[in-house]
C-alpha cells in the first residue's frame, strides 16, 4: 500500500510538470476581461506568455500544486479506497461515491492550494510581483483576510471535486473493465493510459463550468475592488456580461491538458510499480490514479 501511495505520488508529479502551462492558459483565460480581453485564444494566450515572460511564465504558481500533492495524494487514495471497502462491493455506484468522498475530503487541501496558484498564475512580472512563492502568497492572504481569505472559493471547489472526481473513478472502472485491464492482457499499459486520459477528460467536462466561477472568485480582488458576492452572483454577473460562452474559457487548453496528464500519470505509476516489484508489478489493478485538478 505505501508502494502504491509513493507511486501514485510520483505519477501526480509527472503529471503536474506536464499539465501546468496549460493549467496557466486556462486560468489566464477564465478571468480575462470581456471588455479588453488580452488573449484571443489558447494559441494566443500561450505565444503571448512565452514572448512577455519566456517559458518559465508558464510554470508560475508550479510550487502550490506540487507543495500539497502528497497530501493529497493521500487523502484521495485513503479516501477512495477505504470508501469502497466500507461499501462492500467494487460496482460501478460504489466506485461513483468512494470517489465523490475523496474529491470531497481533499478540498481541505485543494482550496487554499488552488488559491495561491491562481494568484500566482495572474501576477505581473518582475518588480511588481506581490508574492514570492506559494506559502508567502497564503500568508500574505492570511494577514489581510484571515482563515476565510485562505479558504476563499471553498464551496466553488466542492461543488467541483465531489462529482468530478466521482465521475472521474466511475468512468475508470467503466474503461478499464471494457477494455479487458487485466493483469497479462495485451497492451494492458496503452490500455490504462487510454482509460486514464478518457476519464480525465470526463471529469473536467462534467463540472467545467463551476470551474470557471471558482477561478473568478479566487481572482476576485486581485486587480480592483471586489466584484462578486458569492457563486450565484459570480454566475449570474458573469452570464449577463458575457453570455453561456463565458462558462467554456479555457476549456480548450483544459482539455488539451487533462488527457497527457493523465497519460503522465499513469506512465509514471507503471514505471515505478514495474522498477520496485519487478515484471509482475504493472499496476492492472483498477484505482491507481486519480484525475489531476491541478
Amino acid at each position: 500500500m505505501a508502494l502504491d501511495f509513493l507511486a501514485g505520488c510520483a505519477g501526480g508529479v509527472a503529471g503536474v510538470l506536464v499539465g501546468h502551462p496549460f493549467d496557466t492558459v486556462k486560468v489566464r483565460l477564465q478571468v480575462q476581461s470581456a471588455e479588453k480581453p488580452q488573449y484571443r485564444g489558447t494559441l494566443h494566450c500561450f505565444q503571448s506568455i512565452i514572448k512577455q515572460e519566456s517559458v518559465l511564465g508558464l510554470y508560475k504558481g508550479l510550487g502550490s500544486p506540487l507543495l500539497g500533492l502528497t497530501f493529497i495524494n493521500a487523502l484521495v487514495f485513503g479516501v477512495q479506497g477505504n470508501t469502497l471497502r466500507a461499501l462492500g462491493r467494487d460496482s460501478p455506484l460504489n466506485q461513483f461515491v468512494a470517489g465523490a468522498a475523496a474529491g470531497a475530503i481533499q478540498c481541505v487541501i485543494c482550496c487554499p492550494m488552488e488559491l495561491a496558484k491562481t494568484r500566482l498564475q495572474l501576477q505581473d512580472a518582475g518588480a511588481a510581483r506581490a508574492y514570492r512563492g506559494s506559502l508567502h502568497c497564503l500568508a500574505h492572504i492570511y494577514r489581510r483576510e484571515g482563515l476565510r481569505g485562505v479558504n476563499r472559493g471553498m464551496a466553488s471547489t466542492l461543488l467541483r471535486e465531489t462529482p468530478s472526481f466521482g465521475v472521474y473513478f466511475l468512468s475508470y472502472d467503466v474503461l478499464t473493465r471494457a477494455l479487458g485491464c487485466e493483469p497479462g492482457a495485451p497492451l494492458l499499459v496503452p490500455k490504462l493510459l487510454l482509460a486514464g486520459g478518457t476519464s480525465g477528460i470526463l471529469s473536467w467536462l462534467s463540472t467545467y463550468p463551476v470551474d470557471v466561477v471558482k477561478s473568478r472568485l479566487q481572482a476576485d480582488g486581485l486587480r480592483g475592488a471586489p466584484r462578486y458576492g458569492g457563486i450565484a452572483d459570480c454566475a449570474r454577473q458573469s452570464y449577463r456580461a458575457e453570455g453561456w460562452r463565458v462558462f467554456t474559457r479555457g476549456l480548450a487548453s483544459t482539455l488539451l491538458r487533462a488527457f497527457p496528464v493523465n497519460a503522465a500519470t499513469f506512465a509514471t505509476v507503471t514505471v515505478v510499480l514495474s522498477y520496485a516489484r519487478g515484471p509482475e508489478g504493472a499496476p492492472a489493478a483498477r484505482g491507481l490514479a486519480q484525475p489531476s485538478s491541478l
